[in-house]
């Protein structure tokens, strides 16, 4: 692993989503460069859409989950690099 590398993990249990509905493409595939706040996922709980945002600048290294999977609070979602 990469020195620069961070996980960005699930703040909730819920169903993650990599896309805004099913008809739209993804918020990031890997390779994608992302700025703090940009939005990288959503997890569906309890009814309501929560946003997952980038807690800083990265790159997606690796997505870590699939569509739609049931994901645990902690749960690691993306590996990233720091940029």
């Amino acid at each position: 692993m990469d020195l620069d590398t961070e996980k960005i993990k699930a703040s909730m249990i819920g169903t993650f989503y990599s896309k805004p509905s099913p008809d739209e493409t993804e918020f990031v595939n890997v390779g994608s460069t992302v700025k703090k706040g940009d939005v990288i996922g959503i997890i569906e709980s309890m009814k309501l859409m929560n946003e997952i945002k980038a807690p800083f600048d990265c790159e997606i290294i690796q997505i870590l989950v699939d569509e739609e999977e049931v994901v645990e609070f902690g749960q690691e979602l993306f590996e990233v690099k720091v940029i």
